[in-house]
């Protein structure tokens, strides 16, 4: 539609509501609660998030090998150095970050788990705490949420390694996680090598 075509519109439209007599009092429409959503379509749009949050979730609930309550997990890797594991497996690196998975079901662990890895990773977060808990009375099988802790942390791409904790971060019912470098700290990094 050409300006003009819109301009002869206008012109059209006020001509017929020339005679028209606006509402007054209380026949007026109240404009900002007609747009408010509905409960109703509040709950949808919540739901939608959360089953759009549930499809970026990857995080397997298929089987699981099980660990005891107090054995110790860990994991690392390929190219991450032995002085650095070491470093972590010892709780020699400040913890950034930390998650309390307790009296979380297993679905909300899951949750859980993935946000907190995600968020840290964006965040620059490059070691964190997650305590899981040993476990001992879980139903139906002894350190579940530990095991499939053991398994997600594996599944998560910016996990390099992790150990259990020493006893005064929780022990064999926590582990130090080791993260990669995100891609602003991996830019940084080239930058300072450049200049030397």
């Amino acid at each position: 539609m050409s300006k003009l075509d819109s301009d002869e519109t206008f012109e059209l439209f006020r001509q017929e509501m020339n005679d028209v007599t606006p509402l007054s009092g209380e026949q007026v429409a109240d404009i900002k609660k007609a747009f408010e959503p509905t409960l109703a379509q509040k709950e949808r749009r919540r739901a939608a998030e959360q089953a759009e949050q549930e499809d970026a979730n990857f995080l397997s609930t298929e089987y699981v090998d099980l660990v005891e309550p107090g054995e110790e997990i860990s994991f690392r890797r390929e190219g991450v150095q032995d002085g650095v594991y070491k470093r972590l497996k010892q709780g020699r690196y400040t913890m950034e970050a930390s998650l309390n998975l307790h009296n979380h079901t297993l679905r909300e662990a899951r949750t859980a788990l993935f946000n907190f890895v995600q968020d840290c990773h964006k965040a620059g977060v490059r070691t964190a705490l997650v305590i899981h808990g040993m476990g001992k009375n879980s139903k139906p099988h002894p350190a579940l949420i530990k095991s499939y802790v053991n398994k997600w942390l594996r599944e998560l791409s910016p996990v390099l390694a992790f150990h259990s904790a020493q006893r005064f971060h929780g022990g064999c019912g926590a582990l130090y996680v080791m993260l990669k470098k995100n891609a602003e700290q991996k830019q940084l990094n080239r930058e300072r090598h450049a200049k030397k």
